[in-house]
């Protein structure tokens, strides 16, 4: 039995759709981007000076460790410098990942795409800003995340 070919069905191109990437969301023409800027850079520094004093502590610790004896269980002072030393590293990473959201926010400012909730794409409040100047989302969608 021979089979019969038939040509394929083609698509018309009317019915061929392209897509136009959306619009990138640019910062708020309103929003002072200078007073931010010199904000995010004051944060910027005084988190960078916190965590210099952090890592000085975390030096002293350990340096204090030196002269305790590696057996802190019978050691009154031994378990004190363990968790000193576990407070200043935990301490340590909180202004760590301060600093990267600082720095993320920078970029953003520099790039053009500041004061934009990355989740609904509305302007945030120039007032969150001032508080939060790392902030990501607006107020409700911050606020919807942390239901989830």
């Amino acid at each position: 039995m021979t089979r019969k070919l038939t040509p394929a069905a083609r698509k018309s191109p009317s019915a061929v759709t392209t897509r136009v990437p959306a619009p990138k969301p640019q910062t708020p023409p309103d929003l002072d981007t200078a007073r931010f800027a010199a904000i995010i850079d004051e944060h910027i520094a005084d988190v960078r000076r916190k965590i210099d004093s952090v890592l000085a502590d975390i030096r002293e610790v350990t340096a204090a460790a030196k002269d305790t004896p590696a057996d802190d269980e019978h050691d009154p002072e031994g378990t004190t410098v363990t968790v000193e030393r576990a407070n200043e590293m935990s301490m340590l990473a909180a202004l760590e990942a301060s600093l990267a959201e600082m720095l993320l926010a920078r970029v953003r400012l520099d790039d053009g795409v500041y004061g934009i909730c990355e989740r609904c794409g509305e302007p945030i409040p120039e007032a969150r800003l001032e508080i939060r100047p790392e902030a990501r989302y607006c107020v409700a969608c911050s606020a919807a995340a942390r239901r989830h």
